[in-house]
């Protein structure tokens, strides 16, 4: 197995390029050289059936691998119960549009914290995703990995130790790693190798090799602020803010890892994912690794 690599919902080429539907998307990833794709749900899960079963066939087809992102108002950690009740059936309605398109992958926020201490937030996170997998396997979508994401506002629920807390309420649970969020909460610690080392390690310690090897990613050049953390994303053109991809290309080929890796420049997605993915690939040949 070898890492995928492709952009985050409609890069700004896509139209460009003069396609229009996302039915268009897998034939447009493949003439780039792209391998994967993350389908946005994030005002709502809105893809029909067969829309998704068409994407899914075409993508099958051109080697894409799929995951897709929940809605963006879910709220694992709402002192509303009602709030978390509606954020299980937003999951569950992401894991059957996933389903439908071949994609075994769910991108899910983490929470805030709003009132309530980081710790009061992260245990009504970790319920509301025991009840989420429960309903799930219910409706048969329990091979659906549910991937809780590393948040990049510095109040927001969703630190690195969080996210393997999430990941530790089922071992099907895998982290959406993102290094870009991680990278601005903690307001640019990611700045050696041995800082995206530490990255890789800490998973490997809390979710055990399998999971650490098979994690999900975003990527992307953050601005962010001192007091808030994460402002806006960025291309890989910038040049004061980061975090550099090549370390993590290095780590993945370290670690033998064979991760999705989605990219979330802003407009360059897509030109910026294959950056990375060509990077990579040098690694591999200077390693004699080589693609499977």
């Amino acid at each position: 197995m070898s890492a995928k690599f492709g952009p985050a919902g409609s890069a700004d080429s896509f139209h460009a390029m003069g396609y229009r539907k996302t039915a268009q998307m897998p034939e447009y990833l493949e003439k780039l050289g792209l391998n994967a794709f993350e389908y946005q749900c994030g005002r709502g899960v809105r893809i029909s059936r067969e829309a998704a079963q068409e994407l899914g066939r075409l993508s099958r087809e051109r080697g894409i691998a799929l995951s897709l992102h929940a809605p963006y108002f879910i709220s694992l950690s709402s002192i509303e119960k009602e709030k978390r009740d509606k954020s299980i059936d937003y999951i569950l309605q992401s894991a059957v549009a996933a389903d439908a398109m071949g994609a075994d992958r769910i991108v899910v926020h983490s929470g805030s914290c709003s009132k309530m201490t980081r710790r009061q937030a992260l245990e009504l996170a970790q319920d509301t995703l025991r009840r989420a997998v429960e309903v799930l396997d219910q409706n048969g979508l329990g091979h659906v990995h549910i991937c809780p994401e590393t948040m990049g506002k510095i109040n927001q629920l969703g630190d690195l130790d969080e996210v393997m807390e999430l990941c530790q309420v089922d071992e099907r649970f895998l982290p959406c790693i993102d290094f870009g969020h991680l990278n601005a909460r903690t307001l640019g610690s990611l700045k050696t190798s041995a800082d995206f080392g530490k990255v890789f390690e800490r998973m490997e310690n809390c979710l055990g090799t399998d999971r650490m090897r098979r994690f999900h990613s975003h990527f992307s050049k953050i601005e962010y602020t001192e007091k808030g953390g994460e402002k806006r994303h960025l291309t890989f053109a910038d040049t004061v803010f980061g975090p550099d991809f090549e370390p993590m290309a290095e780590w993945i080929v370290r670690k033998n890892c064979s991760p999705t890796v989605i990219c979330e420049s802003a407009g360059t997605q897509a030109e910026d994912a294959l950056a990375i993915r060509r990077y990579y690939e040098s690694i591999l040949k200077q390693t004699g690794e080589s693609e499977t």
